[in-house]
């Protein structure tokens, strides 16, 4: 099976400068619940790969980020939607770990998890650091979408010379333009199993 990993602030819910600290701060991005529903429609796998270090810096809890998870996968799913599997990194940009995106530790270890072929694999993000960790991780496309830091992205991307896949409008948009090719493919990517 095919697998979208997906960002969350910025691609499913409104990014906050000052972290999403409650369930009642988590906003859904218009569309982004149609958009999921429609990937588990067609039997897509999805995994979220978030970094997290509101919880590294003792802005909120564990427990706190696992109640919004839970608030935003009960919303998931009353739409048709499911998201399979979330990873998120808990440290500070300072802490050096590997699984803070932009390294690729969180998908490697997702693709591990569940045997995943990350070449089958796209990622959709909104920020450089979405971008990167899915080229580090051998990811067949890396997508931008226009709902968070994607024109910071564009920067920091075109100055070390690199650039996402595809640019969408946001997670909608960049699902039909999957969910057209995996129809064309007959459930499989095109060109040798890569999205083209």
């Amino acid at each position: 099976m095919d697998t979208i990993f997906l960002d969350r602030d910025g691609v499913i819910n409104r990014d906050r400068p000052d972290y999403v600290k409650s369930r009642a701060e988590f906003h859904f991005i218009p569309g982004s619940r149609k958009a999921l529903a429609l990937l588990a429609e067609h039997g897509l796998r999805t995994i979220l790969i978030t970094n997290q270090s509101a919880v590294g810096r003792g802005i909120i809890s564990e427990a706190t980020l696992e109640d919004i998870h839970r608030y935003m996968l009960a919303e998931v799913e009353a739409a048709g939607g499911k998201i399979d599997a979330i990873f998120y990194c808990p440290h500070r940009p300072e802490d050096g770990c590997d699984c803070r995106k932009p390294r690729p530790g969180l998908i490697r270890k997702a693709a591990a998890g569940y045997s995943l072929k990350l070449d089958q694999s796209l990622m959709i993000g909104d920020s450089a650091k979405d971008i990167r960790a899915a080229n580090a991780a051998g990811c067949s496309k890396a997508c931008l979408v226009k709902t968070g830091n994607w024109q910071e992205a564009l920067a920091e991307l075109s100055t070390a010379g690199l650039a996402p896949d595809k640019l969408f409008n946001d997670l909608l948009e960049a699902t039909c333009w999957i969910i057209a090719r995996y129809r064309r493919g007959k459930g499989r990517p095109l060109a040798g199993g890569r999205w083209k």
